[in-house]
């Protein structure tokens, strides 16, 4: 099976939500659904006026796999592993709101490292508001799932399919951009945990001349999109690392970016909160396994670990 045609099998957005719901005969009910990362963001920053804080998402074939089972006798909720409080306090939210009290045991399963910035947490619980609501037989579109989440912290746009522009501080959509084609990222990462919470506290040190440039690459992006330009796309995401220097210091950008060059790579992109930078390769591109084999190799060098990830395109692409 394709990466692409396991996403559209886990994406969790089928139209019958009861699709990934077993009963038993003990009247318990099973709901399973999945949510995917992203690497990074290809670009976040603030945008002129009221729109403020956004991020552009990177989706990836990475996932987090929830599986909640009721307990209809039972009105406590357990989370495993358990130190996964973000998913526990969300499902007590959506119990709370179902007529029939109920408790359960939610499992999370993930392929997602915690910290780096490959969107984790939010892959966590939008995973888990599927699921519960495949078990419990409830609608889950992403304008309920907003709703819980913007409760409880900063979340990036997994709930989208695709490339969208999202406002992560206010849990909302800005706007889908599209599709692109697959391409590979030879990641690193430079060690050490991001609070995503704490992160977005930080006070944001840009200007307003900062602010319309980061409008302009939001234009460029989406019209990058639109048009399958992988080469801009990769140009706008290195300009986004190197304006968030200011923010959260990547230690390795200038060498990365340095290494893309060398390589002809499309770009670099950034875990803007997070610890992870990776090399952009396009799967079409028919140097991609030279490419391929001297990133690894060069990244491998310059920060001790290396792993590669690949793009979901959602499309008619693989």
């Amino acid at each position: 099976m394709t990466a692409d045609a396991l996403a559209g099998s886990m994406s969790g957005t089928t139209a019958n939500p009861s699709a990934a719901c077993v009963a038993d005969r003990q009247g318990t009910m099973t709901g399973v659904s999945t949510a995917f990362g992203t690497f990074g963001e290809l670009l976040q920053g603030v945008l002129p006026g009221p729109e403020g804080d956004f991020l552009v998402t990177l989706p990836i074939a990475r996932w987090t796999v929830a599986t909640f089972r009721t307990d209809p006798g039972n009105s406590a909720v357990r989370v495993l592993p358990g130190h996964k409080h973000k998913a526990g306090r969300l499902l007590s939210m959506i119990l709370e709101d179902v007529p029939v009290p109920t408790g359960g045991v939610l499992t999370l399963d993930s392929t997602l490292p915690e910290g780096k910035g490959l969107a984790s947490s939010s892959a966590d619980l939008v995973a888990t508001a599927r699921a519960a609501g495949n078990a419990l037989g409830i609608a889950m579109p992403p304008e309920r799932i907003e709703s819980y989440l913007r409760r409880i912290e900063p979340t990036d746009g997994v709930l989208y399919e695709g490339i969208v522009a999202f406002h992560h501080r206010q849990v909302r959509l800005l706007r889908r951009l599209g599709l692109l084609r697959p391409m590979t990222v030879v990641g690193i990462d430079e060690g050490g945990m991001v609070d995503t919470v704490e992160f977005n506290r930080l006070p944001k040190p840009f200007s307003a001349v900062e602010h319309r440039e980061y409008g302009r690459l939001l234009s460029r992006l989406a019209d990058a999109v639109h048009a399958g330009d992988l080469a801009e796309v990769g140009a706008v995401a290195t300009r986004s690392a190197q304006m968030n220097q200011v923010l959260r210091p990547k230690r390795t950008l200038e060498s990365m970016i340095a290494l893309c060059e060398d390589i002809g790579g499309l770009g670099v992109v950034a875990a803007h909160s997070g610890t992870s930078l990776g090399i952009l390769i396009d799967n079409a591109d028919p140097e991609r396994s030279r490419k391929l084999v001297r990133a690894v190799r060069a990244c491998a060098v310059l920060a001790g670990n290396v792993t590669t990830y690949q793009t979901l395109s959602f499309g008619p692409y693989a």
